[in-house]
């Protein structure tokens, strides 16, 4: 299964600090079995569904995104994400959340990332922090594999 990293960063992009997060992840889903590219380290904005457009172009088997999912005024990746989608995936976002606030990170309650399906890509956002995308593993590493075998016809 192959997948690709992207951080959004309209900070980290500019060259302004470091990405922090994307490193984080691609060791994440290396763990998980995935052969991992990226990360690749974009604006917020329309450069996200460009990246998005050009991943299921692509084949990837699995696209996951981290930052842009907040609610500053420049944070979009949402939007951006549900304009590339065929179908969305509520329960993976409501999962992320879900075990934040679980784990005491009130401000899980605030993230508005989306996952879903673009062509036979699985695409997942995930917040913006080094410890948000370590929780997110600990909730995608049971269900992402599965997805993937299930966009790709597989079985219950």
């Amino acid at each position: 299964m192959k997948a690709l990293v992207v951080s959004v960063s309209n900070r980290a992009s500019a060259g302004v600090y470091e990405d922090r997060t994307g490193p984080v992840l691609v060791e994440g889903l290396a763990g998980l079995g995935f052969e991992v590219d990226g990360p690749r380290v974009v604006p917020d904005g329309e450069p996200v569904a460009e990246v998005l457009r050009e991943a299921v172009a692509a084949s990837y088997d699995v696209v996951v995104t981290s930052g842009g999912t907040g609610i500053t005024p420049t944070d979009r990746t949402p939007e951006m994400t549900r304009g590339v989608l065929d179908r969305e995936l509520p329960g993976i976002p409501e999962a992320l959340r879900a075990y934040g606030l679980a784990h005491g990170v009130p401000t899980a309650a605030l993230s508005r990332g989306l996952a879903g399906v673009a062509g036979s890509t699985v695409v997942v956002n995930l917040p913006g922090s080094p410890g948000g995308v370590r929780d997110a593993l600990a909730v995608l590493g049971p269900v992402l594999g599965h997805a993937v075998d299930q966009v790709h016809g597989g079985d219950h």
